[in-house]
């Protein structure tokens, strides 16, 4: 998928449609001409729904639409003919997608199942028609109800990443050529920072043809929960992620540092994140002598952790390994 294509928020005006109003007809027949009220409903009006669907990885294809209208109920009619239904519109979106309301930002629900069906804006409900209405004492009642008018209101679509692995880093940590190597991803690499723009999935072939999903996420700057960089756009991708995979290079600095930088920044964005699995990678290790390893593993977090190098092919198995089992330690 080009990076181009992989739209995670829109924001659109959604417009349910009016109910039919309800029927005021009075049946006149040949030998019956005073038949008394057979006004039909009004027909609801139709619905905006949005239907997950899992072949979906982006908000693209909604991206132009800003303007999502469904169709209005019928009048009813004599007989006690209940007016059409208005045609109901459905917007298909990736599993994974969070509603909010336009206005307030309140989160509203989330599309996280293949098929899922939820109603973002209910039509109006068709008038009753005047046979409702007779009484003893009104038996040709010549009113009806009116439709309901339909709803209209802003709703924001923001897509998170569905994923296994999240992979969580500072910029050139390594991140999209682990995915590269890992997987048949093809995500942009260069040796300067911000080289992901958006998150990129890559499905990891693993012993006795299993699989799991690791998404390589923009990296992390401090300040990020604040929006900084790249912000808010990539933190909500990690929080879908069962596991996370830190990522810091074996020429950094200070390793523990950096470590808490990253957790800092999820910590702050939402503290929740704290509670998911946690594996730390020491990458482009291949420049690292036994000897070295030995006097770093003295200082690294207490956390399972691994020395890897997605260049010279080294500990990826042994990674897999560790990914695998924490993934299904239930």
């Amino acid at each position: 998928m080009a990076s181009d294509n992989f739209v995670d928020y829109v924001k659109i005006h959604c417009t349910s449609g009016n109910g039919g109003g309800g029927s005021t007809h009075l049946r006149r027949e040949k030998y019956i001409p005073k038949g008394g009220p057979d006004g039909g409903d009004g027909g609801r009006g139709g619905h905006v729904i949005l239907r997950g669907n899992k072949q979906l990885w982006t908000l693209l294809h909604l991206k132009f639409k800003k303007h999502i209208k469904a169709g209005h109920g019928s009048h009813g009619s004599g007989g006690l003919k209940t007016g059409a239904q208005g045609e109901d519109v459905y917007m298909e979106v990736p599993l994974g997608t969070v509603v909010k309301d336009g206005e307030t930002g309140d989160v509203l629900f989330e599309i996280t199942d293949e098929g899922e069906e939820v109603i973002i804006q209910p039509g109006g409900r068709g008038g009753l028609g005047n046979n409702h209405f007779k009484s003893p004492t009104n038996q040709t009642p010549r009113f009806a109800q009116p439709g309901e008018s339909g709803q209209e209101s802003w709703k924001i679509l923001e897509l998170k990443v569905l994923a296994d692995v999240g992979l969580v880093g500072f910029p050139n940590a390594g991140k999209s050529t682990l995915l590269s190597v890992l997987s048949s991803a093809k995500p942009e690499i260069a040796n300067y920072p911000f080289t992901t723009l958006r998150p990129n999935l890559g499905i990891v072939k693993y012993r006795d043809y299993r699989s799991f999903i690791m998404a390589d996420i923009p990296g992390i700057i401090e300040g990020a929960h604040k929006g900084k960089g790249l912000g808010l756009r990539f933190l909500r991708h990690i929080e879908r992620n069962s596991l996370l995979l830190f990522m810091i290079p074996a020429d950094s600095e200070d390793i523990h540092k950096e470590y808490k930088i990253l957790l800092n920044e999820l910590k702050q964005y939402n503290p929740e994140l704290l509670h998911k699995e946690r594996i730390l990678a020491i990458t482009k290790s291949d420049m690292l002598d036994d000897e070295l390893i030995a006097a770093m593993k003295k200082d690294l977090p207490k956390i399972p952790y691994i020395f890897i190098s997605s260049v010279a092919q080294k500990g990826l198995t042994e990674l897999k390994d560790i990914i695998w089992e924490r993934l299904n330690n239930d």
